[in-house]
Formats: C-alpha cells, structure tokens, sequence
C-alpha cells in the first residue's frame, strides 16, 4: 500500500525534526583564539551528569590546558615591584577594578615606599590617595595597619608563610595566596568572584563556600599548576566568561563547557561582548608585562587620562 499524503508529510516533519537536532552536535575540539571569534555557532550544551571523578579531573585539566593556550601571557593585573606593593595593591583591590587600583598605587608608593613609611602616615593624606578606590577610610586603616604589623612583628618585610600574612589586618586566604604565589613563587589558589563562578559553571564543584572551594579544585590538579590555573581561570572570566552575559559564541573552551547556550552563541554577537585588550579595549596594568604587549595587548592609561 501506498503512504497517504498526510503520512508522507508526517515522516517528512520528522526528518526535518532529526536533521535541525543534529545540527547542535559541539565541535570535537575548541581551536579559536579569542581574538578570532570562536566557534561554531551550534554548540550544545552537554551537562556531565553521573561524570566520574576521573572524567572531571580529566575534563577540568583540559580546560586549563586550553585556557593556557588562549592566555599565555597571564598575570597578575595589579602592578607592582616588590612583595608590599602587591600587598597593600591586592588589599586595595577590593570592591574596585585593578585599573582603578594601577592608576592609584602610584602616588601612594611614591610618597610611601616602605611599611615603616606608611605606618608613620597621616590617615587623612591617605585617605586622600585613596578616596578614588572606594571605600577610602576603611582601605587605609587596614594598609596603615598592616604596614604598622610588618614594622613591628616581622622586621618590615612581608612574611613568606600563610599563617602570617592572614594575621595581618585586612589581609585573608585570597589576598595571601595572591602574594605567595606572585611574589614569592608559592602555588597557591586565588579564590575571588570570577573564580567561584567559573568552576561552578563548569561543575567542577558545587561549594560556595571559598575555603572550601579552594580545597576542592586544588584536589584536581597539582600543585604547581595553582597559581597559573587562577590566572587563566580569572582571566576568562573577566574577558569572556562574564557573569551575566557570557560570550558563549566567542568562547575557546565551548565544546568542555556544560554551561554553554547561558550567554550570546552568535559568533559575531558574541565577539562584540568580549573585554579588555582583545576586545579593543587598554588591559588593566599600566606597566604590563613585555610578553602580554608583543600579543597584542595594550598599557591601561593613568588616572585621569581620557
């Protein structure tokens, strides 16, 4: 017997049905560069569910190795020369960006380069330098007081060990971790805001509580992996990866992600989304690092500049 024309038209719906479902399947491997756009637009999201600890382990590197690729010249985007300016930069940091941080440090550092120079500080002068960070008096009994800390207890010089720099005033896990690993070559986990919400978004883990994070995805990978993982991790959140409309259609590790399709997946409106230098825009430090320049990557303008 011979299909009737409503059964020919049924079976032709279905085929079409099967066909714009398979047009979603991800790319087997992310291979753009964020300043290329990325890639293709029918990426689907595959939540991991059941995902054996090995398979997140596994996936979770990949992505690092993939972010290493993007963002090879990472760095820490507070500038400093010497352990307590990146202290005092990082304490500053709160509540405020980098940029404003960059642009402000100057004149701080300049009128006091030494903890025992800045313990002796009139609040009111510093409140002053400070007052375009943000909450200025605030900020300046804690540098003040860590300065007076680093006078008196540990002969004017940060301390190399976490279980002293998290005694000092103003300063905890985060901001210790960023100077042990930056200043003093010490792996440690920087658990800030872009942190948090990236390996949540990649189900690496379900904490929210930073300590506990900290713990948990240094369970993932070695050790001496911590510090530049927070770097590109922190990175792509910032340029790519934004908290409320990422850049899904721009992004390198696409096809790893099982948050995919929560931002913009159109390449080209995705790219329009994208931040700092490979968005057009200066990145964050006034004195960058030479190998972040010759990618392509711009000084950040000093305070006041237009």
């Amino acid at each position: 017997m011979k299909p009737t024309k409503a059964a020919k038209a049924t079976k032709g719906a279905v085929a079409k049905k099967a066909v714009a479902k398979k047009a979603t399947v991800a790319p087997k491997k992310a291979t753009a560069a964020v300043k290329d756009a990325a890639p293709a637009r029918t990426v689907a999201a595959h939540p991991p569910k059941g995902e054996s600890r090995t398979a997140l382990v596994r996936r979770a590197r990949r992505i690092n190795r993939e972010l290493a690729e993007v963002y090879p010249y990472a760095h820490p985007e507070l500038d400093f020369e010497n352990p307590f300016q990146l202290l005092v930069a990082t304490v500053l940091s709160a509540q405020t960006t980098d940029l404003r941080v960059n642009q402000t440090t100057p004149a701080l550092f300049a009128k006091y380069p030494t903890p025992d120079d800045l313990a002796a500080a009139n609040p009111e002068e510093v409140e002053e330098i400070l007052r375009p960070t943000g909450f200025f008096r605030a900020k300046t009994r804690s540098v003040i007081g860590l300065s007076k800390a680093l006078a008196a207890d540990f002969g004017g010089e940060v301390p190399g060990r976490l279980e002293d720099l998290v005694q000092l005033p103003g300063v905890g896990r985060k901001t210790a971790f960023v100077v042990l690993g930056n200043a003093f070559g010490r792996p440690g986990i920087t658990v800030d805001t872009h942190f948090q919400r990236l390996v949540r978004r990649w189900q690496w883990t379900d904490e929210t509580d930073p300590d506990k994070i900290e713990a948990a995805i240094g369970a993932l990978f070695p050790k001496s992996d911590w510090t530049d993982l927070s770097h590109h991790v922190i990175w792509h959140g910032r340029r790519i990866c934004h908290a409320r409309k990422p850049a899904c259609g721009a992004c390198p590790i696409a096809p790893l992600c099982p948050a995919y399709g929560e931002g913009e997946t159109d390449a080209e409106k995705a790219k329009k989304l994208l931040k700092y230098e490979k968005g057009g825009l200066p990145g964050q430090r006034l004195n960058p690092p030479q190998a972040y320049l010759d990618a392509g990557g711009k000084a950040a303008p000093p305070l006041g500049a237009g």
